[in-house]
This record gives structure tokens, C-alpha cells and sequence, in this order.
């Protein structure tokens, strides 16, 4: 009777095929703390940021535009509304989604002596 060759591998040839998966592993571990990781967290910021906006902020969209918020309705049913109001320029006034917000403008302090 002969014996198949399947059948007499010994267990060296498991170990080999665990250790193809060993760099594999490794190269998911350096993406995920390298890129998705902190993709995460500047999105956890940038909806903490747009939760945070209120009257009087200066804003940035992602068009470009600088403005300062004058109008930000109340949450309704526990969601923030979508849209915002932005003044441009004096008396002038545009509707914007509160997602096209890029970044608000803090005043930086000013060392004088």
C-alpha cells in the first residue's frame, strides 16, 4: 500500500505556512497606526469642532470664503442642523452646510511690551 505524500508532511510545513502570514500581519499593524488611526481622530476632531461652532466664530469653507457665523439654528431631535449662516461682508449673508467648514479662526494674542 503506498502512503500519499499529503499525508507524510510532518508539522515543520504548518509552521512555514504560519510564518508567510507573519509579514502580512505586520504590514496591516504599520497602516492601521500610521494612516487609519489618525484619519480617525481628525475626523473625531472635525466633528467635535463643527458640534463647538457658535455666533460670532470666524470660519473658513472649503470654497475659500471667510466669514463670521450670525446665525446657527438649535439642534432638532438631537441632531445639529446642517446649515448655517455666514456673514461675508457687511450685509451680506449666505446659507452654508455646516460640513463645508473647514477650520475656525481663533485671534492670535499679540505680545506687545
Amino acid at each position: 500500500m503506498l502512503i500519499s505524500p499529503a499525508y507524510a508532511q510532518d508539522a515543520s510545513g504548518m509552521m512555514a505556512n504560519a510564518q508567510q502570514f507573519i509579514p502580512l500581519v505586520l504590514i496591516f499593524v504599520v497602516f492601521y497606526f500610521l494612516m487609519i488611526r489618525p484619519q480617525q481622530q481628525r475626523q473625531k476632531e472635525m466633528k467635535a469642532m463643527l458640534a463647538r461652532l457658535k455666533r460670532g466664530d470666524r470660519v473658513v469653507t472649503q470654497g475659500g470664503i471667510v466669514g463670521l457665523v450670525t446665525k446657527v439654528p438649535p439642534d432638532r431631535d438631537g441632531k445639529p442642523v446642517r446649515e448655517i449662516e455666514v456673514e461675508i461682508a457687511k450685509e451680506v449673508r449666505v446659507t452654508v452646510l455646516r460640513e463645508t467648514i473647514v477650520s475656525v479662526l481663533t485671534p492670535t494674542a499679540v505680545n506687545d511690551k
